[in-house]
């Protein structure tokens, strides 16, 4: 937990630094949150690490975010109006032991694009290409931007909101071609509820 002066400092910094490259600064428990544009987080990065007032030297992790029916249960009754994708960066600072979330919302819902901050942050090779492969996010600029969790040959995004529950394709060993072979889902989507059986007068007042 930052201090109450490291936290003010901290605000001023970021809002005075990054300046036109903010649209928000939130605080909630103790945590800032900022929200760069898209466009600018390669310099956003650059002068979050290199900026002797902000050093934040280390990315801890970073992560693809699908808001496409926030605040709802279905994209119907979502709350959310913004934009569809975001990377989301969470950095540390050692020199001021403080933490920082970064939020930055791609501009096109359906091609979702992003550039990398492996100059920045080397360490964000594989994350990115997590985001890539979960959420369909494309790092431009990334020297390998490839799957790194499913098949090569999988098909779709699985941790994007609007993706089946049972996937696209299954995969089994034929025996009669001695191959393994890809195939429509053959699980049919069911809402399972459990059967309850209840003992005689269940309920009753004795």
């Amino acid at each position: 937990m930052m201090t109450t002066a490291r936290f003010e400092i901290l605000l001023s910094s970021l809002q005075n630094i990054l300046a036109e490259n903010v649209v928000s600064i939130d605080e909630q428990l103790g945590e800032v949150t900022v929200i760069v544009h898209a466009e600018a987080i390669s310099s956003v990065a650059k002068t979050l690490r290199d900026d002797p007032a902000l050093d934040f030297d280390t990315l801890i992790d970073l992560c693809g975010v699908d808001y496409y029916f926030y605040g709802g249960e279905t994209a119907a009754d979502a709350k959310w109006e913004g934009r569809r994708f975001a990377a989301v960066y969470h950095l540390l600072s050692i020199k001021y032991n403080c933490r920082l979330r970064v939020k930055a919302f791609a501009e096109d819902d359906e091609f979702p694009v992003i550039d990398s901050v492996i100059d920045v942050w080397p360490v964000a090779n594989w994350f990115e290409r997590e985001a890539f492969d979960l959420f369909g996010i494309v790092f431009s600029g990334h020297p390998d931007l490839r799957r790194i969790l499913t098949d090569y040959g999988f098909i779709g995004n699985p941790f994007r909101k609007d993706f089946p529950i049972t996937g696209n394709v299954e995969m089994r060993y034929d025996t009669d071609q001695k191959r393994v072979i890809y195939q429509p889902v053959s699980i049919e989507p069911r809402e399972v509820t459990p059967h309850v059986i209840r003992e005689d007068r269940y309920g009753e007042s004795l």
